[in-house]
């Protein structure tokens, strides 16, 4: 028989054990290919030329993101088809072929099945373009008219880039065949990822991954006024590497004390899996770690998602917190402003207070270029009484400065409290921070300190005083019926300082981009999901298939089928709820951290995260069981039924 034709053979009969991995590095695929379709299409061009850019600029970083992805999952779904093939290939070696031409067999069955999930991967890009655009600008809310777009550089792309990484793993396949011995491939399969380790290894491995990922974690929830970025990269490696040690140590020492036990383990049949989970533990210690590490990064991205779509619908609605917005230096503008306003609308509240405008850079030594106000304790509570907004904050004592921010995407400086701010020859210091738009979209125009009132008098000898009048009517669709009553005010001021700010409903389209974002978010949740549960169902479809000699003989011994069952079931029931408990642990911490950048509560939406991923591992137990019991040969007639 020719090498292609047993080559074709051997792919044909592997796709159908292999085929979870295959179909996910399709889907996987799919998604890359339609985020490089995207990147090459002028489906944003609607939103605007600055959204536009910024979303193809989220689009090609969050595709590096991906390729990364790929890059790793490539290498680890070629290792398990080199693992699980080696004990088949090497027994050609006896029917006379050489370890080269073994090579050359591996290389050819390993292009047909790459072949064929490129071939899926594209194809089903292709068909799902559409499909994918609709998605995306419905999650996003975008009204645009698509169509079907296609273009050949997206498809060479990512044929190209697949190409290349599957081919470089492949080769470093070929190269391991062709310098391995008879006993290396016929014992393959039975190999553990490390050697057995003594009690003493497990512990030290058990105390660093604890330190590490200790470590990690306060990285992560540390504040900071700089290095915020350096602190994340370092805390994300240093995660990586506390779970890697902990499935590698702490994990494997816990089952083997728990199977040393005698009380624990001579109970409700614990002895049919204890001590199968402590040699699985200890062999597929790697995948549990790789299977963890994705569910920390599903949860993080599904919960940035949802805290990017909240937080847009945020700053969309505080900048509309006032449709006209009058800064000046007249005290008496106040009655005229209405009055106009009230020719073409009603007005549903409005507002105003005095503001401290500090004109000397000097006076307020602090690293920012917007310029800076101090408000009057007891001007902002009359203020916030009339527009109806909170003010969870107790009054500032004097020498206490709190900063009224408008609301960031994301911000690097994270210590918020404590920080000095100078003021002439007076030190502040800067005890909280709030975002409720009390001055709406002027806050996003200057830096604004609220202080007491003593101190507000006390300054205001140093700069000017300036007034802001906000209005916000019942019908902001007609906001621009009173625009030119509005600028024939300020014009009319040239004697004195008048500016204005008018904000329609429109006033969220410069950040539309955010909603793109939010959206691409889900989409590499999907393939972070889609690949975990793959792969550690994978793995425990291989291990059910070395178990079957195991579960013949304890079948032959008399143990019933509903005793293997409930002992399948629990086993695979902690092998999916240890990484489950992992991962909701580390997600606190990393949810932590993105609550630190945005400065807000995401503890809800880590809740939905974490049980959208419970939910999902739960269905793929319930999948696993079945198909472990099947291929490891367990069934209700007993094990003489399958011999004879």
């Amino acid at each position: 028989m020719r090498l292609y034709r047993l080559a074709a053979q051997n792919v044909k009969g592997n796709l159908k054990n292999y085929s979870s991995l295959v179909l996910s590095l399709a889907f996987t695929i799919m998604i890359f290919y339609n985020f490089q379709n995207l990147a090459y299409s002028d489906l944003f061009a609607a939103v605007g030329e600055m959204n536009e850019n910024y979303s193809h600029m989220l689009i090609q970083t969050l595709s590096v993101v991906l390729g990364v992805f790929i890059v790793f999952f490539t290498g680890y779904a070629t290792n398990v088809f080199l693992t699980r093939r080696k004990k088949e290939i090497g027994i050609f070696i006896f029917m006379g072929l050489t370890n080269r031409r073994i090579g050359r067999l591996y290389l050819m069955e390993m292009m047909m099945a790459g072949a064929v999930t490129l071939a899926v991967g594209i194809g089903f890009g292709v068909l799902s373009t559409q499909l994918f655009q609709m998605l995306l600008l419905a999650m996003s809310d975008i009204t645009v008219e698509i169509g079907f777009l296609f273009s050949i550089k997206p498809v060479l792309i990512t044929a190209g880039f697949y190409l290349l990484v599957y081919l470089a793993f492949i080769l470093k396949g070929y190269v391991n065949i062709a310098g391995s011995s008879v006993l290396d491939m016929v014992s393959a399969s039975r190999q553990n990822e490390s050697v057995r380790l003594p009690g003493i290894v497990l512990l030290l491995k058990s105390v660093l991954g604890i330190g590490i990922l200790s470590a990690g974690y306060a990285l992560a929830v540390a504040e900071s006024s700089e290095g915020v970025l350096e602190h994340a990269v370092l805390a994300v490696v240093l995660v990586i590497a506390g779970v890697y040690f902990l499935f590698g140590g702490m994990i494997p020492a816990v089952f083997q004390g728990l199977s040393k036990n005698k009380r624990f383990l001579y109970h409700a049949e614990r002895t049919l899996w204890v001590n199968q989970m402590v040699f699985r533990m200890k062999k597929n210690y790697r995948t549990y770690a790789i299977v963890c590490v994705l569910m920390i990064c599903s949860v993080t991205a599904l919960s940035a998602s949802f805290a990017l779509k909240e937080r847009y619908q945020s700053m969309v609605h505080f900048r509309g917190t006032y449709t006209y917005q009058l800064l000046s230096s007249r005290t008496d503008l106040d009655e005229t402003a209405k009055k106009l306003i009230e020719q073409e609308n009603e007005i549903a509240f409005g507002t105003h207070m005095p503001i401290l405008y500090l004109e000397d850079e000097k006076k307020l030594q602090q690293e920012q270029q917007k310029p800076t106000g101090l408000l009057g304790w007891s001007y902002l509570k009359q203020l916030a009484q009339a527009a109806g907004l909170n003010l969870d904050v107790k009054e500032p004592k004097d020498g206490e400065a709190i900063e009224v921010s408008h609301l960031y995407l994301i911000s690097l400086i994270t210590q918020r409290k404590g920080v000095p701010v100078q003021v002439d020859d007076q030190t502040f210091l800067k005890v909280d921070e709030i975002h409720e738009p009390y001055l709406g979209h002027l806050q996003e125009r200057m830096t604004f300190y609220l202080i007491s009132d003593a101190e507000y008098a006390r300054l205001r000898p140093l700069g000017q005083e300036l007034y802001a009048y906000n209005y916000r009517i019942k019908d902001i669709y007609n906001y621009k019926a009173s625009l030119e009553a509005i600028d024939t005010l300020v014009s009319l001021t040239d004697d004195n300082y008048t500016a204005r700010i008018v904000t329609g409903p429109d006033s969220g389209k410069d950040v539309e981009w955010v909603k793109i974002l939010y959206s691409l978010c889900v989409f590499l949740v999907m393939v972070f999901i889609t690949a975990s549960g793959s792969i550690l169902f994978m793995k425990l479809y291989n291990d059910a298939l070395e178990e079957a000699g195991r579960f013949d003989v304890l079948q032959k011994l008399g143990c019933s089928y509903s005793s293997l069952k409930r002992a399948v079931s629990r086993q695979l029931f902690v092998s999916y709820a240890v990484p489950l408990i992992v991962m909701a642990v580390s997600s606190y911490f990393s949810v932590c951290a993105l609550e630190k950048v945005m400065d807000t509560s995401l503890a809800s939406i880590r809740l939905v995260s974490v049980g959208i991923m419970v939910v999902f591992f739960y269905v793929c137990y319930r999948v696993s069981v079945g198909i472990y019991l099947r291929n490891a040969r367990v069934y209700k007639n007993g094990g003489f039924h399958m011999n004879a």
